[in-house]
C-alpha cells in the first residue's frame, strides 16, 4: 500500500502517478509493466517512486482496492433499490462492471486482472461486494440483505451464499473477456447460472 508520503502528495501530483500506473497497466498485465514506463508518464525520478510504493505489485494492488470500493458503494446502492434482493442486485451490478470496464480506457487494468487471475487479485476484486473476515462480511450485509428470501438457517450461511455468488460472477467476467464474448451473452450466459443458483438458495 502507498506510504504515508505518496499520500502527502498536492492533489495534482497524486492523480498524475495514479493515470500513469492506471495507463502502464491497462497497456499490459502487471507481470509486463514497467516502473520506467510509469516514472516517465507521471514525469517523476525512478527514485521518488519508491518513496512512495515498495514496487509495482504495490502501486497494482492499491489501483485494484481503490477501484473495488467504489464499486463497493455501487453494490450496497444497488442492494438498496432492490430491497435486499442479492440475485437482481448482481445481476444489475454485472451488467455495469461489463459496460465501464471496456468503455473506460483507464479501467482496462480490470480486465487485466480479470484475465490473469491470482488468489491476491480475486480476493482484491471480491471487495467489490464485501470486505474483511467473515464477521465483518456479515455486519455489512446484514442491514441490507433480504435474510426472509433466502433458504438459509443461519446469518453464518450468508457468508457461504456470498462466496458462491461471487466466485459465479467472477468466472463469468473471466469468460466474457477471454472468449470475448458479447455483453448480451455474457449476461445471458450468468443470469442462467444464476437462476440455477436462485433455485436452490431461495425459498
Amino acid at each position: 500500500m502507498p506510504t504515508l508520503t505518496f499520500y502527502n502528495l498536492a492533489e495534482e501530483k497524486k492523480q498524475k502517478l495514479v493515470a500513469a500506473a492506471e495507463q502502464e497497466f491497462s497497456r499490459v498485465p502487471v507481470y509486463e509493466a514497467s516502473i520506467a514506463n510509469i516514472v516517465r508518464q507521471a514525469g517523476i525520478p525512478r527514485g521518488s517512486f519508491y518513496q512512495y510504493f515498495e514496487g509495482k505489485e504495490d502501486v497494482f494492488f492499491f489501483l485494484l482496492n481503490t477501484q473495488a470500493q467504489k464499486r463497493r458503494r455501487t453494490f450496497f446502492s444497488l442492494l438498496e433499490k432492490h430491497g435486499g434482493d442479492i440475485f437482481q442486485t448482481m445481476t444489475e451490478m454485472y451488467a455495469i462492471l461489463l459496460q465501464e470496464i471496456p468503455a473506460q480506457e483507464n479501467l482496462q487494468f480490470l480486465r487485466h486482472a480479470f484475465l490473469n487471475m491470482t488468489h491476491k487479485v480475486e480476493q482484491s476484486l471480491a471487495e467489490m461486494f464485501s470486505y474483511g473476515d467473515s464477521n465483518e462480511m456479515i455486519d455489512g450485509l446484514r442491514p441490507y440483505i433480504k435474510m426472509s428470501a433466502l433458504n438459509t438457517r443461519s446469518e453464518d450461511e450468508l457468508v457461504h451464499v456470498m462466496q458462491i455468488i461471487i466466485a459465479v460472477t467472477m468466472r463469468n467476467i473471466m469468460e466474457k473477456f477471454s472468449r470475448n464474448l458479447s455483453d448480451e451473452q455474457a449476461i445471458e450466459n450468468y443470469k442462467i447460472e444464476l437462476s440455477l443458483l436462485q433455485k436452490g438458495l431461495c425459498k
